[in-house]
């Protein structure tokens, strides 16, 4: 199982919001780059960024941010607000691995399988939060306001055939409380849908966690708010 320690930059600060709420921010420094470079040094080979202020507004804020990062050699998948082609091919360009498209992968499936067929699909994480409503997950849309109608099982049918790959689903309503992840939806995702290298988000907060993730047959795991507050290091989970 692969570990993104993840950051979110807001207005060029480390910040984790709760449950997504931008009312509700903490700050964790105003140097992201060397939050990278910490969890680098620390053995990592991945880092999970988010453009809080791209998210919120729409406005490419993070190239040059993204570019001084990856020069530090740990590899990126990285989004926020991305709305167009233009965006991805702009994240890209500045040296990330993947980028990470949200909101679109729900409302606009079509719109991401083709530019799946046209970057890769090693290019391209679709991101999916959900909601869980009768033990079902339904995903959500612009900052989790908007709820789909459809399930996201459904929703995965659209890209059965098409070229995706790496599938991130966070449970928003454990987001960045610390309370653990919903181990069951990856397992059931995992069992459902093998052709996809599933990245669990939200909840984490302890070795355990991740033990019980990888059991449950994810494939990643987005790491936040439980390194910043000092739950375990990175090394730590590394060596799980």
């Amino acid at each position: 199982m692969i570990l993104y320690p993840a950051i979110d930059v807001l207005d060029g600060q480390v910040v984790r919001l709760e449950k997504g709420d931008f009312n509700a921010v903490t700050e964790y420094g105003d140097d992201p780059v060397a939050v990278a470079e910490g969890y680098l040094n620390a053995g990592a080979s991945w880092l999970h960024m988010v453009d809080l202020s791209g998210a919120r507004d729409g406005a490419r804020r993070q190239g040059d941010l993204v570019a001084r990062i990856t020069a530090t050699g740990i590899k990126v998948q990285t989004g926020g607000g991305v709305r167009s082609r233009a965006d991805v091919e702009a994240i890209l360009e500045a040296g990330a691995s993947r980028a990470v498209v949200g909101s679109l992968a729900v409302t606009s499936p079509q719109t991401v399988i083709g530019w799946l067929n046209e970057f890769g699909s090693e290019a391209i994480t679709a991101a999916f939060d959900v909601r869980i409503v009768n033990a079902t997950p339904y995903p959500t849309a612009k900052g989790w306001t908007e709820v789909s109608a459809r399930t996201l099982g459904e929703l995965l049918e659209d890209y059965r055939r098409a070229e995706l790959s790496h599938a991130l689903v966070t449970d928003v309503g454990l987001d960045g409380m610390l309370q653990g992840p919903n181990t069951e939806l990856y397992r059931d995702l995992a069992l459902a849908r093998p052709d996809l290298r599933w990245q669990a988000s939200g909840g984490v907060s302890s070795l355990d966690d991740l033990t019980a993730l990888k059991e449950a047959g994810a494939d990643g795991a987005i790491i936040g708010k439980a390194l910043f507050e000092g739950r375990f290091t990175l090394e730590e989970a590394l060596s799980c």
